[in-house]
């Protein structure tokens, strides 16, 4: 099972990327993330809690962080169960084209992701805040 959300933002990746490292701009009502502690940075930990599950921190450690791309991940050990979250902004025209995609694996992967509500609207309410966001701040600078 996985989750994407895919957007045209006429901003440029540079733009889009200050939002999308920005803990404290993720957690402005926008994103439908309600807190994040800790620095977006690669290698880092961040604990998120969102909409979906407000009273559930999720402990994810930022895999990779580089040209065009980030990684949230989180998991049980010895790979029982893994989420990989990935972020991927890519100029297109004028602006830049984004997409979110959360994916699930290993062994206790089938009766995890039933127990995880269902997550696109929260990533539809994302993608939408990050094209407003982004936009806006291009229309300002």
């Amino acid at each position: 099972m996985a989750y994407q959300v895919e957007r045209e933002i006429g901003a440029e990746p540079g733009r889009v990327w200050e939002i999308l490292t920005d803990p404290a701009r993720l957690a402005d009502g926008t994103f439908s993330i309600i807190r994040i502690d800790g620095e977006i940075a690669e290698g880092k930990t961040i604990s998120l809690w969102s909409d979906v599950a407000p009273k559930q921190r999720f402990r994810l450690r930022v895999a990779r962080l580089g040209e065009g791309e980030m990684v949230w991940e989180s998991g049980m050990p010895f790979g029982l169960f893994t989420g990989s979250r990935r972020f991927e902004v890519t100029a297109e025209g004028a602006g830049s084209r984004f997409r979110m995609t959360e994916t699930y694996r290993g062994p206790l992967a089938g009766p995890m992701v039933r127990m995880i509500p269902d997550l696109q609207p929260s990533f539809e309410t994302f993608g939408d805040g990050l094209k407003r966001a982004a936009e806006a701040g291009e229309r300002a600078a």
